[in-house]
């Protein structure tokens, strides 16, 4: 991994370094396939993961342990949606809103694992240099990541959360490739919403159709 960990570039007096910008064009790559709701999104995601695992590890543990999670729930992700292939037409993974219940789970969970990895953060210094937007980041990525597996629409607001973190805690702790790649995320994020949000709707309506009066 030492070759990985070197410079490749200095891209607006930031320095750019080859795991950095590989680990995230994965998840670049991965991002989009989930969009097109392909079950490939989850083997580029763990391999993004691992990539990125190598540049964290040694020097940001809280932040290769991320990726240590990253890589768990892809695993979870690609299970997920071998089971659920047949529930959709079209042989991809069948989208939908999550419940209420869902939600506020989700939304409880975030909030509890967000304070508990803080506190891990803060109790370990060398775990992570920004310990409540790291773990605000760490915790949120994994929420997203569910919900992806899960198929809910919610995935996508999720990631948009993420993202308005990721950002400056990325050009900040000196990973500029990957505060670029967020700021791309972003775009896709939008797309994927409204697709995902369409197809969610178009599978309401022949059940609404079909339903007595």
């Amino acid at each position: 991994m030492n070759s990985l960990n070197s410079e490749a570039f200095v891209l607006f007096d930031q320095h750019i370094l080859w795991s950095d910008m590989i680990g995230n064009l994965f998840g670049l790559a991965a991002l989009a396939l989930g969009w097109r709701r392909s079950i490939w999104t989850w083997p580029v995601q763990f391999l993004a993961g691992l990539i990125l695992f190598g540049a964290f590890f040694g020097h940001l543990t809280g932040s290769a342990g991320k990726q240590a999670v990253v890589m768990a729930v892809a695993l979870y992700g690609w299970w997920q949606w071998n089971r659920g292939r047949s529930q959709a037409e079209d042989g991809h993974i069948a989208v939908r809103f999550a419940t209420w219940r869902e939600r506020g789970a989700m939304i409880a969970a975030a909030a509890a694992g967000t304070v508990a990895v803080a506190l891990l953060f803060k109790a370990y210094p060398t775990l992570s240099w920004d310990p409540w937007p790291d773990a605000y980041i760490f915790v949120g990525t994994i929420v997203a990541m569910y919900a992806q597996a899960r198929g809910m629409v919610e995935f996508w607001f999720a990631w948009l959360l993420v993202d308005l973190v990721g950002v400056p805690l990325n050009f900040a702790n000196g990973y500029a490739f990957s505060g670029f790649v967020y700021v791309i995320y972003g775009g896709l994020v939008l797309w994927g919403l409204r697709d995902w949000w369409l197809r969610s709707r178009a599978a309401v309506q022949p059940a609404l159709e079909g339903a007595p009066a």
